[in-house]
């Protein structure tokens, strides 16, 4: 027998562990609590949606997910020794946490007389397999993506053979509810998780927004996008798959249509380079990845902090993205820039605090993704936004959202105020704004004033002024 330890893949279908081992597979999820503790309710919750989803799925099979909590250490030894099982499979993570957490699992399977199986499961191409000339991993985006787009890609995995339920001799252990694991219910509606949801949005997408991703994909107001990103972190659809299908509709396309499935396509790259860099450079989550002479002088302003938290900056696309991230625990991806440009750019506020509150609430949270973005919009990263290229908060809105649809329906104080009055606000008077919506704030700072502030930040941690 062998016991398959899901973790971000809950899934049965496209899934390399559980098709590529010896044995038929019978699986476990650990609620790990040193996990739990980097975890938001909202993704909690879609996370016990998953779980239950995948439970769904071996039991129609005949089968069992066994549900365990603890240390996996412990636990997944102990049960591998109850099951009598003589492997034990796993699909890889690539944090340092998780790196770290694996090995303690494969030193502990020694005292168990179980042979561990690892796979890489969650990328196309596991990191080192797409390198520079020279073998390093490559930290820039333009070179690895040309790589990754012309490498074959394997074909998605066939659902193994279970074992069934009735040759286990274990209980299968209950599903824990959110107050049972220590959290309250989500502020955020969270999106329903499974693997025919993750199907369903991928065929919608495909029908129609796939053809026009790359003209809609910036503006927020169209939901030009797949929604596809949370069950890619959960593994509820596999890559393989994804990339299969993406593939067939660019095949089968011509034109600018081709081209927009193209573009979304290298969005997979981008998820992927991150993966990449995450896993040479674990440090990344705390660290900057570019290095400066001097210390980046962040203000960390504890008010301002709290204003871009709730949506309450004066800035209407800004407070439009935080607002849609506490409703929905999600965000658009070009409002992630914008709000992440205003934090670090504007309010001159560090962007590990931007990142830890973009953990705490949202649902598709990606350690690699996530961290990329962050660092990308602070000029602290790969492939990073120059530090002196700095998105103007109103000129992104009135770009990317000029009917102001977006920032009116998530901005209640600005519904019904045309949008040219919306997209001047920063240039009104106090009583023009207090006749046009007098609820909603001025703007906590001046744009053109913290640019200039901004740039002298990063003038002298780069050593280029006193």
């Amino acid at each position: 027998m062998r016991l398959h330890w899901h973790r971000r893949d809950l899934r049965l279908a496209d899934n390399r562990g559980l098709a590529d081992a010896p044995e038929r597979p019978v699986g476990v999820f650990v609620f790990d609590e040193a996990v739990l503790e980097h975890a938001g309710a909202s993704r909690v919750a879609f996370l016990l949606d998953a779980v239950g989803a995948l439970r769904a799925a071996y039991r129609e099979r005949g089968s069992e997910l066994l549900v365990r909590a603890g240390d996996p250490a412990s636990v997944v030894p102990n049960l591998a020794a109850d099951l009598g099982a003589e492997f034990v499979s796993w699909n890889r993570d690539y944090s340092g946490l998780a790196s770290e957490r694996d090995e303690r699992v494969d030193d502990a399977l020694e005292n168990v007389d179980a042979t561990p199986q690892k796979f890489h499961d969650a990328v196309c191409h596991e990191p080192g397999s797409i390198t520079t000339n020279a073998g390093d991993p490559y930290s820039v985006f333009t070179y690895f993506g040309r790589k990754w787009r012309d490498r074959e890609k394997d074909d998605p995995r066939r659902i193994p053979e279970t074992a069934p339920a009735a040759d286990l001799g274990v209980a299968p252990g209950a599903i824990p509810t959110l107050s049972d694991l220590g959290f309250d219910a989500p502020a955020a509606e969270v999106p329903a998780a499974g693997t025919d949801v993750a199907r369903t949005l991928l065929e919608s997408f495909l029908d129609d927004d796939v053809y026009r991703y790359e003209e809609s994909r910036d503006y927020p107001a169209e939901e030009c996008t797949s929604r596809l990103s949370v069950h890619l972190k959960f593994g509820t659809i596999g890559i393989r798959e994804v990339d299969k299908r993406v593939r067939d509709a660019l095949e089968s396309a011509s034109g600018e249509r081709r081209e927009s499935v193209a573009e979304f396509r290298s969005q997979l790259a981008w998820r992927e380079f991150y993966t990449h860099v995450l896993y040479f450079n674990p440090d990344v989550v705390t660290t900057n990845y570019t290095s400066y002479e001097n210390p980046i002088e962040w203000e960390n302003d504890d008010d301002l902090l709290a204003a871009w938290k709730r949506g309450e900056t004066g800035y209407p696309i800004v407070d439009a993205g935080m607002r849609q991230l506490r409703a929905e625990g999600f965000m658009h991806n070009r409002v992630r820039m914008i709000v992440a440009s205003f934090l670090t750019k504007d309010l001159l506020i560090d962007w590990r605090h931007g990142y830890e509150h973009f953990r705490d609430l949202l649902v598709d949270h990606d350690t690699a993704n996530d961290n990329g973005g962050w660092q990308w919009a602070a000029s602290t990263g790969t492939d990073s936004q120059p530090y002196f290229r700095i998105f103007n908060p109103m000129t992104q809105g009135e770009r990317y959202d000029p009917d102001a649809a977006y920032i009116r329906e998530y901005v209640p104080e600005l519904e019904g105020v045309d949008p040219d009055v919306v997209h001047s606000w920063h240039e009104l008077t106090p009583t023009e704004r207090a006749n046009a919506a007098p609820e909603y704030p001025e703007p906590v700072v001046e744009h053109s004033e913290r640019r200039e502030q901004a740039l002298s930040m990063f003038e002298r941690a780069r050593g280029e002024s006193d």
